[in-house]
């Protein structure tokens, strides 16, 4: 078996070619065929509430990655060329083209706090080693409505899907976690910004699928970016259990970048997209 689904960036015919071929481990075959059931399907009569996701997951736009480990160094050094990599070629390959990242699911059971834990320390992992300064347009206080997690100087929302949600069924992934990458510039292009009237009405039309696919209220943490009294950070990974929950964003941000030199020119020698 090939595990050159592993570390690598790959289009989705070429995903779910190596899928249906046993190209790919186990886990990562079954981390793709859950995304997809759960992003093209209906659940309590519904299909999945963003339907930019579900369309583009349709049309075969989002781009994917592998990550053998939540904490392993080297694998995280991997994500960063990896993320690099994603970000000069995104925009060449669909206009709506996300980066899906699959990681290994850990040897036990993780509690809802577990994953939280290991979210922040992917980000804050990818904060230490990122190649570019944190723009300056963008506040480094989490507690700023304008604030949200940036990496190679692209503004990006990462959101993602676990094992611990029961009732939120459009944030769960019964394998392992998973973090999408969606940079600010793909929401700009495809005009769904919270100041426009077309993201206003997708923002009406997600939070109203939201409350029949999960058969529960939307979350009180959804909101807008630069809206005042909301803020990014808690929508990254929605709390199940409030009491698992940080109550403020673990992450540290410093404008002096690059911490470390390991990513620079590491991403200019990353392959082309399979």
């Amino acid at each position: 078996m090939s595990d050159a689904v592993v570390g690598t960036l790959l289009d989705q015919q070429t995903l779910a070619a190596r899928v249906e071929a046993g190209d790919t481990p186990a886990w990562v075959a079954d981390h793709w065929r859950t995304f997809r059931d759960a992003l093209t399907g209906e659940r309590n009569g519904t299909p999945f509430p963003c339907f930019f996701g579900a369309e583009s997951v349709r049309e075969g736009e989002p781009l994917y990655t592998a990550v053998p480990s939540l904490t392993d160094p080297e694998a995280l050094f991997d994500l960063g060329e990896t993320l690099c990599s994603y970000l000069e070629r995104y925009q060449d390959h669909s206009e709506r083209a996300s980066l899906v990242t699959f990681f290994r699911p850990p040897d036990r059971p993780l509690t809802e706090s577990e994953y939280h834990d290991a979210l922040w320390h992917v980000l804050q992992f990818l904060h230490v080693h990122d190649p570019e300064p944190w723009p300056e347009e963008i506040p480094t206080d989490p507690a700023d409505p304008y604030w949200e997690f940036c990496f190679a100087g692209e503004p990006m929302f990462p959101t993602c899907r676990a094992p611990f949600y029961d009732t939120r069924k459009s944030r769960y992934c019964p394998v392992g976690l998973e973090i999408t990458f969606q940079p600010r510039a793909l929401f700009e292009a495809l005009e769904v910004t919270a100041e426009t009237a077309a993201g206003q009405h997708a923002r009406d039309v997600i939070q109203d699928r939201l409350g029949e696919y999960d058969a529960v209220c939307p979350h009180a943490d959804l909101g807008d970016w630069g809206v005042d009294g909301d803020r990014e950070w808690p929508q990254y990974m929605l709390s199940s259990d409030p009491e698992q929950a940080p109550d403020e964003c673990p992450m540290t941000v410093t404008r002096d970048h690059p911490k470390s030199k390991w990513l620079v020119g590491r991403a200019e020698q990353s392959e082309p997209v399979d």
